[in-house]
């Protein structure tokens, strides 16, 4: 349980450092630390369903609302990596 915790805790703290990065670059580099963060915590939650810590109205929310964020940050990654390839041509 204590890792999760500190895996949802990297998330927010990763993406906060991304939102005061010192250039696109840092900001693309960040928020792919914080997607990878993200998809950890799909795992660690599956997990703690998986053995019982957490029911299935719980899973569903906490899985829904990770793979939410999953989401969003796989989008802002794309996009990055649109603009910063359109910047070196």
């Amino acid at each position: 349980m204590l890792r999760f915790s500190r895996v949802v805790t990297e998330v927010n703290e990763v993406n906060a450092e991304a939102c005061n990065a010192i250039s696109k670059a840092d900001f693309k580099s960040k928020s792919f630390i914080a997607l990878k963060e993200a998809r950890e915590s799909l795992y660690w939650i599956d997990l703690l369903h998986r053995n019982d810590y957490i029911d299935d109205k719980q899973y569903n929310s906490i899985y829904n609302d990770a793979e939410e964020l999953v989401k969003i940050l796989v989008s802002r990654c794309k996009k990055l990596d649109e603009q910063l390839k359109g910047e070196k041509k």
